[in-house]
């Protein structure tokens, strides 16, 4: 995993776990007893808009881009999750990254339409290191509508060994959802729900700060 920066270790960790406090370390309990109720994390297209040129920063803060003090616009979202396999254990040491359209649905990538409106303080594209309860953790917004697709958030798990898994993420309740074609390529209704998520607003949030929660689940683990 040497090709991946150490930030997704050091500040990004850091960021972690100040965090814990705000989102219940509950959420990364292992299922244990309850792991045969997994339910497959279904593949999903990566999409045509992958950075084609990634940026200098790619933390897990997407909302801040180095040392600027300035943030991206949208509504702040705290996305957390583990990744496991099927039997509920969790998945140590592989790489998760993000990426999605800003607040004006535009990508990080020379090919999205309206490319003149990104908003420049948003990074686009993040990554994390998964640590021994295979949590990971993002700071971004949440995500909006672009013509033809439904709000959702692009994920790729890159593990040593193992072919690089793509899906997606969606808005429990969106109304779009039930229009997009992608997510509804997915026939199986318990593995379409499963990428469906609440974004919940944060009590006490001044801000109006959300949280989401967004557990990978894949069929196998590469052997060490």
């Amino acid at each position: 995993m040497n090709d991946f920066p150490l930030s997704t270790r050091g500040s990004g960790r850091r960021r972690f776990l100040s965090q814990l406090s705000l989102l219940g370390a509950s959420a990364f309990t292992v299922p244990g007893a309850f792991a045969e109720a997994l339910t497959l994390t279904p593949r999903q297209t990566e999409g045509p808009f992958y950075p084609n040129h990634l940026p200098l920063d790619t933390d897990n803060d997407l909302l801040v881009i180095n040392d600027s003090i300035t943030p991206a616009i949208g509504e702040i979202t705290h996305l957390s999750g583990r990744l496991l396999d099927a039997s509920g254990a969790p998945i140590r040491n592989a790489v998760v990254e993000i990426w999605q359209a800003d607040q004006n649905g535009v990508y990080l990538h020379g090919g999205s339409q309206g490319g003149d409106s990104r908003d420049k303080n948003f990074q686009g594209f993040g990554r994390f290191l998964t640590g021994s309860t295979g949590e990971y953790y993002f700071r971004t917004i949440k995500p909006v509508p672009y013509p033809g697709r439904t709000p959702h958030i692009h994920f790729a798990v890159k593990q040593k060994g193992a072919e690089k898994f793509t899906t997606q993420c969606y808005i429990k309740g969106e109304p779009q959802n039930r229009r997009d074609g992608i997510l509804n390529r997915i026939r199986d209704a318990k593995a379409r729900d499963s990428v469906i998520v609440d974004f919940t607003p944060i009590p006490g949030s001044a801000a109006g700060e959300l949280a989401a929660h967004f557990d990978i689940v894949l069929d196998h683990t590469p052997e060490s």
